[in-house]
């Protein structure tokens, strides 16, 4: 019965603590809840980034024509718009993110809801200032 526990134990532990912001998200429009994008999380250096894999708003060919520097004008599929977030604890902060509707880059933190909901907090100066979307991984 000891082993038992602890086998519930570990897996357990594992499960809840072992969650990652890595892997694909669906993100979805505000106002009509309609699938927006596929985003994909991955880590590079300790940092996590995230670029947009499918865009279903936008045409197959489209480009970032507001966004600035070496960003504008490159394809909306395969744009990276979430740069140099750290982890923190259970929140992954100090990086950024780029809407690519209007080209302006905000301040981001990221925090796992749970294992299929990721809390995305897009904000200028004070995080007060700021908009939340949550995420769904895609299955």
């Amino acid at each position: 019965m000891k082993y038992l526990y602890l086998l519930l134990m570990l897996t357990f532990c594992s499960i809840t603590h072992g969650q990652s912001i890595i892997g694909q998200w669906e993100t979805y429009d505000d106002e009509t809840q309609a699938k927006k994008a596929l985003i994909e999380i991955y880590e590079k250096n300790n940092l996590f980034f995230a670029k947009i894999v499918k865009s279903y708003s936008s045409e197959k060919d489209a480009v970032c024509e507001n966004c600035k520097g070496t960003k504008k004008g490159k394809p909306i599929n395969g744009l990276v718009i979430i740069e140099n977030i750290k982890k923190d604890g259970d929140e992954f902060n100090s990086g950024t993110i780029l809407d690519p509707e209007n080209g302006k880059i905000y301040k981001c933190y990221l925090e796992l809801v749970d294992n299929y909901k990721l809390k995305v907090r897009g904000y200028l100066g004070l995080s007060l200032f700021g908009r939340t979307q949550y995420w769904i991984r895609k299955e």
